[in-house]
């Protein structure tokens, strides 16, 4: 992974909601193809971490697009569907809780982040990664945005359609394990998921065995 400069912004700098500026001004510089990528399950203790990206089509950008911890269920699972019917491409991976017990979450996330832009059926002439590093082995040049999904629409969808994806994997893994709740918790370390681990103990390659207190108990 290479590490940007700082790219923080000021509290009072951060637009109101994200937007297409970035993007077009890496078209107006030659970019074809501008890719937007964000991840979704850092925190919790279990499941995976999801990755996506995104190349929007400038000429029908999706409406309603923010940050996905911003938007209400409904309102995410919209822009969802307009992102789907209107983006030129979207792909999305996962690295699983056995993964990411091996190589930790960072290097996990961005693994996932790169391969996720690696799966898009067209390829990018640059990418907008959230968060402070540009992960290894993209096919192109790449810039870190810190409140990537709070400044750019692309890197905006790119993190609905992480948290979508992501919690559809989680329903899943709540139909085969009921009984730890994951539907309504998402994995996270709420006071019911905390009392399921202590009464049922961690799922295998579900839990993350190397986040505290798993790795305590």
């Amino acid at each position: 992974m290479t590490r940007c400069v700082s790219d923080s912004p000021s509290l009072f700098s951060l637009p109101e909601k994200p937007d297409f500026s970035l993007e077009a001004g890496l078209l107006q510089r030659g970019s074809i193809y501008v890719a937007g990528t964000d991840e979704a399950g850092r925190g919790p203790l279990a499941g995976p971490v999801v990755a996506a990206a995104v190349i929007l089509n400038p000429d029908d950008l999706p409406c309603g697009l923010d940050d996905s911890k911003r938007l209400s269920k409904v309102n995410r699972e919209t822009a969802f569907n307009d992102i789907c019917g209107k983006a030129l491409a979207i792909a999305f991976a996962s690295a699983s809780a056995e993964e990411i017990d091996v190589m930790n979450i960072l290097r996990a996330s961005l693994d996932a982040m790169t391969r996720a832009v690696a799966a898009l059926s067209l390829t990018p002439n640059h990418v907008l990664v959230d968060g402070r590093d540009v992960p290894k082995g993209l096919p192109c040049p790449g810039t870190a945005l810190i409140k990537g999904d709070q400044r750019s629409i692309s890197v905006a969808a790119a993190s609905i359609v992480a948290k979508i994806m992501r919690d559809r994997m989680m329903a899943v893994a709540d139909a085969e394990h009921g009984r730890y709740g994951f539907v309504s918790h998402q994995g996270y370390g709420s006071t019911k998921h905390m009392a399921a681990i202590t009464d049922h103990g961690p799922v295998p390659r579900l839990h993350r065995f190397t986040f505290a207190p798993i790795k305590t108990a």
